[in-house]
């Protein structure tokens, strides 16, 4: 797959039956808003929920965000009700939970196809995200990731993973490194993008710091977030600065003054300037610009 500029480095849940929250959700400057009908809604409150999202999403009101619809998982019977909603103009794309294996997501791409050509919107035109959150999963996350065109990004939920795994929390996390690993490596191999978990503790922005760090080494290129509090600290993460920016054109200056001097490489502080050193420069200007400019 060839992945396409999408800018999803804060992804903010805004539960789909309150009014009030998604006006302020609304006032945030997140990449992206996930309304939300699975846990955040009770579930005599889900098809209330499906209708004040459409609601407030034909009024404009999100018009500056990419607009995601968390789904209710495949076992439920209230998914295809969902899709047939929410399938209007406005919304971006579905994220599915307990994506399980790459089925899971086909199912969802043939119902898509089916009501898109129902109501002639183009083909492909909806976009999927699949959530990560079991065993199974993190061990299908290569045939998940691969499984649609329609896919842009791939999520991973570590609440729900623990629980499968009947692992524990830590101060570091240990039991959460491989998956976040896997997804990641998965989601990049696909090219897709990879999206890490939430951070529960929202009021401890200390910590959701350490996590940031630990995602942007791992290779994550954003964030699912529970509260518009840890947008600035997020996108600070996963936009390059401008030090990093400038030393990225730096880099390229010198590397193509090597080839016009003919020589097969360039030396920045007595470092060797490789092939994958260029990639990465490339990919910080193409990401600042698309960000910044």
């Amino acid at each position: 797959m060839t992945q396409k500029n999408y800018l999803l480095r804060s992804l903010l849940f805004v539960p789909g039956n309150s009014t009030k929250l998604m006006l302020s959700a609304s006032k945030t400057n997140a990449d992206a808003l996930i309304l939300d009908l699975e846990d955040s809604v009770l579930d005599s409150e889900k098809t209330k929920a499906r209708e004040i999202i459409k609601e407030k999403v034909e009024s404009g009101l999100f018009q500056n965000f990419h607009v995601l619809v968390r789904l209710n998982d495949r076992e439920s019977d209230l998914l295809e009700d969902e899709i047939k909603t929410l399938t209007i103009e406005g919304i971006f794309g579905f994220i599915l939970p307990k994506s399980q294996n790459e089925q899971d997501v086909i199912f969802l791409e043939k119902l898509l196809d089916k009501i898109e050509k129902g109501k002639e919107f183009p083909t492909g035109k909806f976009k999927i995200i699949p959530l990560i959150e079991t065993t199974e999963a993190v061990l299908s996350i290569q045939k998940i990731c691969n499984s649609s065109k329609r896919i842009i990004a791939v999520c991973f939920g570590s609440e729900d993973f623990l629980n499968d795994l009947q692992g524990t929390h830590d101060e570091e996390n240990i039991a959460l490194l491989v998956p976040r690993a896997n997804i990641a490596m998965a989601a990049r191999a696909a090219g897709i993008i990879p999206i890490d978990t939430l951070h529960t503790n929202v009021h401890n922005l200390q910590d959701l710091e350490k996590e940031l760090k630990v995602a942007k080494a791992l290779g994550f290129e954003g964030k699912l977030l529970l509260h518009p509090k840890e947008i600035e600290l997020t996108h600070k993460y996963f936009t390059p600065s401008e030090e990093e920016y400038k030393k990225a054109k730096e880099l390229l200056r010198l590397n193509a003054q090597a080839k016009k001097l003919r020589k097969k490489v360039a030396i920045i502080n007595e470092r060797f300037i490789g092939p994958p050193m260029i990639k990465t420069a490339k990919k910080i200007i193409k990401r600042y610009e698309m960000i910044k400019m």
